[in-house]
């Protein structure tokens, strides 16, 4: 193993709350590798307190992330911790950079993480005591150690967690998530440092190169195996393969290793803290499934904070073209010392008085331009007790003839229909993202085609086009909060046997000085797959003409609606390439060679009163 000593300055641990002893200097023992129960060894770097150069004696509380985006680039976070008299231990996954074995995306997680628990807990400078850090990839890896159960683990802050990803995330109501293709296309090379298991080093030009062309395959889906250079990383290309053409959320999903649904009963009872954001990728898994289901089945009740935040945002203040004021930026190092200092060494610091749920309600700004060109949407932060909040009333906001969107039901009036042609798929613009670097921007964007969007062939609005169909509110009279699920209930038929609804929920802020032509401000969407209407475990083709109802549950919120603006719903049936393309054919999924062009048709009658229901908190009670 290597050696190094790095040394945090005193001046800058000021900002993160530090005691008022010395912080520890660090010593860093590069590279232990780290037996697994089968043999296979893990590179883990271990960051140790230090007095004068050299180790401090005694036994500490250990932090760990595991992580496949290079444990190397870990030291951010040993700054944070180590100083305090925390052990942070960084690993790199099994498969990934100096670690042994091949990768195979959170299947392994749980075990590996078991086993490196194990191994904390058995050194010398371990005090018995272990917490887990990290996002995305590396909040997954927490929620499948959480599902394997260490005795060592103490408490937990997965980050816009990767989890559940038969339902959303990889696979979405059926469609699949195209930033999943992009990330494998990005991660079957890493750097010609260090080998990849898994990947033939005499073609590492070729398989790097894929990155530089990710947008010619994705117009060119579906995926074969053997057809791009991918095929000299046959461990991604497997498995990129395999979850595109995997529709059903079956034991290949729901045992991956981080689905915290379907194993909330395995899943440890300790303290943890779930941290997203409403404009994060992993959003609707953080609140919607993993609190929700933790907090009824475990006495550590969990804790829940959502931002107005992307993927990994937290310490900033805006979300794509939309700023939400300085407050929104989270001290996100001083956040995670409290969380860990109270549970893993005692602090009464008054985490475990404070409310149980601490939300972003984004809006209450002026709408101005920003100096950097954003719209200031404004916003506060808010305590709460629960999620979803029970005073909250759930509110059906019908689709009428002619675009209308009201509380009063729909009259008898005939479906509207549009043409969904496959070859020509509505553009993504914002959203909930990540992994998408080239290919999409995250976040509350104006929804109106721009020259840097992929695919735009002008700079219309989106609510321009003919496959796109739009229903909106009268402006508003008053300021209208809605906080918690947006579920659609939408009845709508086809003439093809499969195709894609989706369902968006904007923001309309009416022109002004520095938005002459207004903004149209995402808020949240989702898609649903047709053949999956009924059950995400089976798929059903329809019957080309039937009437089918479908739920759609969009990303959670909470916003202020202000009053002189409108709520628009959007429905159409694609949105590329966040999601693949339906081509309509109900062939096997990623394994098409025809598409058609789709009538759809969405009713708003009496008997088929499609809606949004909208969590409206009453104004005396926000």
């Amino acid at each position: 193993m290597r050696r190094r000593v790095l040394y945090l300055a005193i001046l800058g641990l000021a900002a993160l709350g530090a005691r008022a002893e010395e912080p520890f200097g660090i010593v860093v023992l590069k590279d232990v590798m780290v037996p697994m129960r089968d043999g296979v060894r893990l590179a883990t770097d271990v960051h140790l307190p230090a007095r004068g150069g050299v180790a401090a004696p005694g036994r500490f509380p250990a932090i760990l992330e595991r992580t496949p985006y290079n444990k190397d680039e870990s030291d951010s976070w040993a700054r944070v911790f180590v100083p305090r008299g925390y052990v942070f231990v960084a690993q790199d996954v099994r498969g990934r950079y100096r670690s042994e074995g091949r990768w195979r995306p959170l299947r392994d997680d749980g075990p590996d993480g078991f086993d490196a628990a194990q191994w904390i807990g058995a050194q010398p400078w371990s005090d018995g005591g272990l917490g887990t850090v990290g996002g995305s990839y590396a909040g997954g890896t927490q929620h499948a150690l959480a599902i394997a159960g260490p005795p060592q683990l103490k408490a937990m802050m997965p980050l816009d967690a990767m989890s559940d990803c038969g339902r959303y995330g990889v696979r979405h109501n059926g469609a699949f998530e195209l930033r999943f293709f992009n990330w494998i296309f990005n991660l079957g090379f890493s750097p010609p440092r260090v080998r990849q298991p898994g990947v033939d080093p005499g073609a590492a030009d070729a398989v790097g190169k894929l990155r530089d062309h990710v947008r010619e395959y994705l117009a060119g889906l579906p995926l074969r195996p053997g057809t791009t250079p991918l095929k000299f990383a046959p461990d991604y290309e497997g498995w990129l393969i395999e979850a595109m053409r995997h529709g059903d959320n079956d034991a290949f999903w729901t045992d991956m290793g981080s689905s915290v649904v379907d194993h909330v009963a395995e899943y440890k009872d300790v303290p943890v803290y779930l941290v997203g954001g409403w404009y994060d990728s992993w959003a609707a898994q953080t609140a919607n499934l993993n609190y929700a289901e933790l907090v009824k089945a475990k006495k550590s009740a969990p804790r829940l904070i959502m931002g107005p935040w992307t993927h990994g945002g937290q310490k900033r203040s805006f979300a794509g073209e939309a700023e939400f004021g300085r407050d929104a930026a989270l001290d996100f190092d001083a956040f995670q010392l409290r969380w860990f200092d109270r549970w893993m060494k005692g602090a009464d610091n008054g985490v475990d008085r404070e409310p149980p749920v601490r939300i972003f309600v984004m809006g209450g700004g002026d709408g101005h331009r920003t100096p950097e060109g954003r719209l200031f949407v404004g916003g506060r932060w808010r305590g709460e007790k629960e999620w979803p909040l029970s005073r909250a009333r759930p509110t059906p906001y019908y689709l009428h003839a002619g675009g209308g969107l009201s509380t009063d039901p729909p009259l008898s009036a005939p479906p509207t229909h549009y043409l969904f042609d496959p070859r020509h798929p509505v553009p993504t613009v914002g959203g909930n993202l990540s992994s998408s670097t080239g290919l999409m921007e995250a976040g509350a964007l104006d929804q109106r085609c721009r020259k840097d969007v992929w695919l735009c062939e002008d700079e219309r609005p989106l609510s321009a086009r003919n496959d796109v169909l739009v229903f909106q509110t009268s402006v508003l009279e008053r300021d209208m909060e809605v906080t918690g699920r947006l579920i659609v209930k939408l009845w709508a038929s086809s003439s093809a046997v499969d195709t894609d609804f989706t369902a968006k929920l904007v923001d309309v802020y009416p022109p002004s000085a520095d938005f002459p032509a207004g903004f149209d401000l995402n808020v949240g969407d989702s898609i649903v797959r047709a053949r999956y209407r009924d059950s995400l475990a089976s798929a059903a083709l329809m019957k080309p003409g039937q009437v089918y109802a479908f739920t759609i549950e969009l990303y959670p919120t909470s916003l202020v609606f202000e009053k002189g603006h409108r709520i628009r719903f959007d429905v159409s049936s694609s949105n590329f390439p966040r999601f693949d393309v339906n081509p309509n054919t109900g062939e096997p999924l990623n394994d098409n060679r025809r598409s058609v062009v789709a009538d759809n048709a969405v009713y708003h009658d009496p008997d088929h009163p499609s809606h949004v229901l909208l969590a409206v908190v009453p104004a005396e009670e926000r």
